[in-house]
């Protein structure tokens, strides 16, 4: 079984080199053609950066391994915030703007309990991903007219924090060299997504686990690198608003964007179903580890080292008792 796990840290790499790639490759190419970086940030890093969720929920789905689709978006989404967000702000208390408290936490909670009506039915039918998808699309025109608007009553910083992200990715001066590294972050992330997702079908075999369990921790933890990576970066170098605006918009990303398109691929059912499966206390989870912040940071709009301990807190007790359910359940 060791060759196993080499080969899902080896996937691991790949999805997390492969986005590196991808989103360096991609945004050059676009702000070689004059596209605004404000665009730029809005969809090409956006979705660049939660490429290994999206691919290998859709390699999963297409495997005809539903619960490793869907336990990697509830998985990443409770780890965006519990793990992420609760290290962060061991760095360096976290702050945000308050648009993320009356705006983009709310959205993120609104798409959580829609998911949940969505899958109560035990399948996300391809009409429903469809639907998903085309929120997205409407959740990324929203943010971008919400940052032309705050940006014509003079109020730049919304454009400057994303601007200042598009930069903070580097920028390749050549275009053969940008399409070598779309083409071999594209590669990576493939590549990536299906070792990762052979190697822990594999792993869930030899362990006599389930595919929920694998999607939800090892998987899920995995295709959060990125966000993890840039998070802590952001905190360290007190870009906090950076940080908590990448994690929530990952969240809805994933649960609209990825989930969305796997389940166009091949609608998602939930073996067992959606009660006797037990996925909705992970449901709950979310949208509780979700709610966390919104509480948290309400008045001063700050993660405190404390408040981040406890959601640290959250996210081992969460694991401790996925492991013992599967143990001595």
């Amino acid at each position: 079984m060791l060759i196993q796990w080499v080969l899902c840290f080896v996937g691991f790499a790949l999805l997390y080199f492969g986005a590196e790639w991808l989103v360096k490759g991609s945004s050059s190419l676009a702000r070689s053609f004059n596209i605004s970086p404000v665009v730029i940030g809005l969809t090409v890093v956006a979705f660049g950066t939660s490429a290994p969720e999206l691919v290998v929920s859709v390699i999963a789905s297409f495997d005809g391994k539903s619960m490793i689709a869907v336990g990697n978006v509830v998985g990443s989404n409770i780890c965006n915030i519990a793990l992420v967000l609760g290290l962060a702000s061991m760095f360096n208390p976290i702050v945000c703007d308050p648009s993320v408290i009356k705006r983009d936490i709310p959205i993120m909670l609104g798409i959580s309990l829609i998911l949940l009506f969505l899958t109560m039915d035990d399948v996300l039918s391809r009409v429903e991903g469809f639907a998903l998808f085309t929120g997205i699309i409407a959740y990324t025109v929203f943010n971008y007219w919400s940052a032309k608007r705050l940006a014509a009553r003079g109020d730049t910083a919304a454009l400057n924090g994303i601007a200042g992200e598009v930069e903070g990715i580097g920028y390749i001066d050549s275009r053969p060299k940008m399409i070598a590294f779309v083409l071999v972050g594209i590669a990576g992330v493939v590549g990536g997504a299906q070792l990762v997702v052979d190697a822990a079908t594999a792993i869930m075999q030899a362990l006599g686990v389930s595919e929920k369990f694998i999607g939800l921790t090892i998987v899920a933890f995995g295709t959060s690198l990125p966000e993890l990576a840039t998070s802590v970066v952001a905190a360290v170098r007190k870009e906090m608003d950076i940080s908590i605006g990448n994690l929530v918009g990952s969240n809805v990303f994933n649960i609209m964007g990825v989930l969305g398109v796997a389940s166009l691929v091949r609608p998602i059912t939930i073996p067992g179903g959606f009660f006797a499966s037990g996925m909705y206390i992970d449901y709950l989870v979310m949208m509780f580890t979700s709610f966390l912040p919104w509480i948290m940071m309400r008045k001063d709009y700050t993660v405190a080292r404390k408040e981040g301990t406890l959601l640290l807190l959250v996210y081992f007790g969460y694991l401790f008792y996925l492991i013992t359910k599967t143990l001595y359940l």
